[in-house]
């Protein structure tokens, strides 16, 4: 029942990818950050000058960029880097404020903003709320340093809030063209969230042969039949232990995938999700993309699963496997 924060995206009809771009801005469409790989993704993303994102009645929503398929990944890190360096320096500022030793009802907000700096829920959004409504009056009474201070903290007012940095492309980008680049980012450790919008061929460009294509299958480049298996991504990142790696469908299990994203944005570190989307290029009744994810779960061709670093004990991992109903 929360509103989405992607509307009229444009794409062809029973689309694979919009259902999960649309869910993530219903979890964390008022504070994302999104770089898009270019790809289908990119074109109904940003069919410009109008854009298919969306503002709540605050005013919020998602903030988006399109970046090369090369760079992608290196793009959105880029942006963790620079909402992480405003974040600090913000906080710092406020810390400046507070050694002044002034005890106004702004001080004691701002004393509430830092005990919960790194939380997202809870009272975080009204505490933020309540400092961007103090400012306008505290500024004008202020003078010299405290006032050079306090115009630095209304300048970077809006990182009060923890942003949503997320990843997004096709497995063209991410198996293929903008493989190295991710592999480099998610080795880095910072906290960003990556989301693999997985079609199992170049969409954009025509149903092309990539490295997410199974074996046998028959696309463009690999008529007869792709004589290499799928590149194992998810288990790739695994091996590094500290990134956050889900495979998911919607279709089979809506609810496994809503726990896949909370558990992926909430792990502090990276986190990859790699999301079944079945694509007009399939051949397929894209009135039933729902029911192909479905079935390619119940036949064991598409393992739905979460690797979560923080549960790994002993060395023993714990990944939480579907269990057909």
């Amino acid at each position: 029942l929360k509103q989405p924060l992607l509307e009229f995206s444009g794409e062809c009809s029973g689309c694979g990818e919009t259902p999960y771009v649309k869910l993530v801005t219903q979890l964390f469409g008022d504070r994302m950050i999104i770089a898009n790989a270019t790809g289908c993704s990119s074109i109904w993303g940003g069919t410009f000058p109008t854009t298919p994102y969306c503002k709540n009645k605050d005013g919020k929503g998602p903030a988006w960029a399109n970046s090369l398929f090369e760079d992608n990944a290196e793009y959105g890190y880029g942006m963790k880097l620079a909402v992480d360096a405003n974040r600090i320096h913000l906080k710092n500022n406020i810390n400046k404020i507070l050694e002044l030793g002034t005890t106004s009802e702004f001080s004691d907000t701002l004393k509430k903003m830092l005990s919960k700096w790194d939380d997202v829920g809870g009272d975080v959004g009204l505490i933020a709320s309540e400092v961007i409504r103090l400012i306008p009056s505290v500024l004008p009474k202020s003078k010299g340093f405290a006032k050079e201070i306090l115009e630095k903290i209304n300048d970077l007012k809006y990182y009060l809030i923890k942003k949503s940095v997320w990843i997004v492309g096709g497995d063209g980008w991410a198996y293929d063209i903008g493989y190295g680049g991710l592999d480099h980012v998610l080795a880095q450790g910072k906290n960003v969230n990556v989301l693999v919008l997985d079609t199992e061929v170049y969409s954009n460009t025509g149903g092309q042969s990539s490295k997410a294509t199974p074996i046998a299958a028959s696309a463009k480049f690999a008529v007869s039949g792709k004589r290499s298996a799928k590149k194992n991504l998810g288990l790739m990142m695994m091996t590094y232990g500290n990134i956050y790696v889900a495979s998911v469908a919607m279709g089979a299990d809506n609810i496994q995938t809503i726990k896949a994203l909370k558990e992926a944005e909430a792990y502090d570190g990276p986190s990859i999700v790699i999301a079944y989307a079945p694509c007009i290029a399939h051949g397929i009744n894209m009135h039933k993309t729902m029911d192909e994810e479905k079935k390619a779960v119940e036949s064991g061709y598409w393992p739905l699963y979460r690797y979560n670093p923080d549960l790994v004990k002993d060395d023993f991992v714990i990944i939480e496997l579907w269990k057909q109903k």
